[in-house]
């Protein structure tokens, strides 16, 4: 697509004046963790992020340098440099006090609110040619996925599906729900067998959704969804 893309728009917004620095911080993470921008992939130039932040270079710097520093970003000089998401991304650890089930099933209900929801209002859309194929290579990239690569290409292609809405606050909704799910995706191991289920269920909801097929988008993704639960309440719970 030449024009921005709704999730890049979502992301790099301005942020809240009161806490700068932090929120550009979680809103560069968020485009990295949820694959908005990919691993090698470069990030825009510190002149730009600051304008669509609505903050200072100054603090546009200084949050690529606490990111470089975490092992997210790495800075890359010459004629071709810039920022860059890096090849190897550092994985978070699991919360050491462990999972509050309380706040897992709030989670989970809001998650099957959104993206049931976004599944449904993607499929009723007459989608353009570049976000069916943006859809379909989402698809693509995470069926088969290495499991280092598998969490984020999952949440990249479930943000896309909201993205294809056409609704700016969903993609933000959704995005959010889905940074607080893989606190608790991070603590479980990925299974093999599980994988293979999801990427079929992945490939049944993107079929419904290119078809035009509300319910079938629908009843898809809420199948998908309550595999993950099943998953995470049985580790978890």
């Amino acid at each position: 697509m030449t024009e921005p893309r709704l999730a890049e728009e979502t992301f790099f917004r301005p942020v809240r004046p009161g806490n700068a620095f932090e929120d550009t911080v979680q809103r560069l993470l968020q485009t990295i963790r949820l694959g908005v921008v990919a691993p090698g992939d470069s990030l825009p130039s510190e002149r730009e992020l600051a304008v669509r932040l609505g903050v200072s270079r100054d603090t546009v710097r200084e949050a690529l340098r606490s990111l470089g520093e975490a092992g997210y970003v790495v800075a890359r000089r010459g004629r071709y440099g810039g920022t860059f998401v890096a090849d190897d991304l550092p994985h978070p650890e699991p919360d050491a006090a462990g999972p509050d089930p309380a706040d897992l099933e709030e989670i989970l209900a809001l998650r099957e609110v959104l993206e049931v929801g976004a599944a449904r209002l993607a499929a009723s859309r007459t989608l353009a040619a570049p976000e069916r194929d943006l859809l379909w290579r989402a698809l693509e990239e995470v069926t088969g996925a290495a499991p280092v690569d598998y969490r984020r290409l999952d949440s990249r292609l479930h943000l896309v599906v909201a993205e294809i809405t056409g609704v700016r606050s969903l993609v933000t909704l959704v995005a959010d729900n889905r940074m607080r799910i893989n606190q608790y995706l991070d603590g479980i191991p990925l299974i093999e067998r599980n994988i293979a289920h999801s990427d079929e269920q992945h490939r049944t909801l993107v079929t419904a959704i290119l078809a035009g097929q509300p319910e079938a988008a629908a009843a898809a993704t809420e199948e998908h969804l309550a595999g993950s639960a099943a998953l995470l309440r049985g580790f978890l719970a």
